[in-house]
């Protein structure tokens, strides 16, 4: 009897954890670690239902999502994100080649058992999005892009105020507002600082921001070779039938949303959306509207 008892209470405990798990916010939600290549790896999980894997900017940690965005996300689905291998919380060396990213993704799910997902990912976070579901097509069930660039040469570069704005050690309301939204616009520099506040409303967000030159150049020598895409990626995106949402911003001086016109059209299942009056951040700026946005596309391309 006492040994059913225990079992009961066990069940019980695993329960109540996993629920409690499910209930956090983004904004209360506690790192979590796996292990991966021998380097403890930190994400946070919320919602529950079909899984999005999150992978995030340049820079971005597990702190800087803007939190409003995640929640609404987490209404129908389990959002799990995490910080790449040697940035925020993660042990490790970031990579400088997106198929080493992209193994290091399968192998995060692999170690949470997630045997297919939703790939989202934000800019730089969108090449390793591309990447993942070109090499794992057996994993992704979507991709959802945002603010992000296709493979290959593309018509409009990325224009040198915005980098120099990008590399700064720690930024701005200013500089976000430039970065991410639209600063010509009084209510997308209003949404710049409501985000802003929701994401800075947790303690310590600086403290894990990278901001060494190190670790810029591995960001940047992945990308240049994303550029170079000596894979040939562009014509492989022509050819997947995996469903394909992008978001972009009208006034994205990084990632333009004109550089995805010459491929609209040629993506089988691609699907493209752009916001107005917006920038680099789309989810950050209408954090409801984006997420639902995604949950939609979900459930009519299951």
């Amino acid at each position: 009897m006492k040994t059913k008892l225990s079992q009961i209470a066990i069940f019980l405990t695993l329960a109540t954890g996993v629920q409690d798990a499910a209930a956090q916010s983004a904004a209360t939600a506690q790192n979590q670690y796996v292990t991966i290549d021998g380097n403890k790896i930190a994400y946070r999980s919320i919602g529950k239902g079909s899984p999005i894997l999150m992978a995030n900017r340049m820079r971005g940690t597990l702190d800087t999502w803007d939190p409003l965005f995640l929640d609404e996300l987490a209404k129908k689905h389990r959002v799990v994100y995490f910080d790449y291998p040697g940035i925020g919380y993660s042990e490790g060396q970031l990579p400088d080649n997106f198929s080493k990213v992209a193994k290091f993704v399968h192998d995060f799910a692999d170690a949470l058992k997630i045997k297919k997902f939703t790939m989202a990912g934000w800019s730089w976070g969108g090449f390793v999005s591309q990447t993942v579901l070109l090499e794992y097509p057996e994993m992704v069930t979507q991709a959802i892009l945002i603010g992000t660039n296709p493979p290959g040469k593309v018509d409009v570069p990325i224009q040198q105020f915005w980098v120099d704005r990008a590399l700064k050690p720690i930024n701005s309301l200013e500089d976000e507002e430039i970065l991410f939204f639209e600063p010509k616009s009084a209510a997308s520099r209003k949404a710049a600082k409501e985000s802003r506040d929701r994401i800075y409303a947790r303690p310590g967000v600086v403290d894990k921001i990278p901001a060494t030159m190190d670790l810029f150049q591995m960001y940047l020598k992945g990308h240049e070779k994303f550029k170079e895409d000596k894979e040939n990626r562009v014509e492989q995106l022509t050819k997947t039938q995996i469903p394909m949402l992008i978001l972009c911003g009208d006034n994205d001086t990084s990632v333009p949303a004109s550089n995805w016109y010459p491929l609209i059209g040629k993506i089988p299942n691609g699907h493209l959306i752009v916001y107005p009056h917006s920038g680099h951040g789309p989810q950050h700026e209408f954090p409801e509207l984006s997420a639902q946005y995604i949950s939609d596309f979900i459930k009519n391309t299951n």
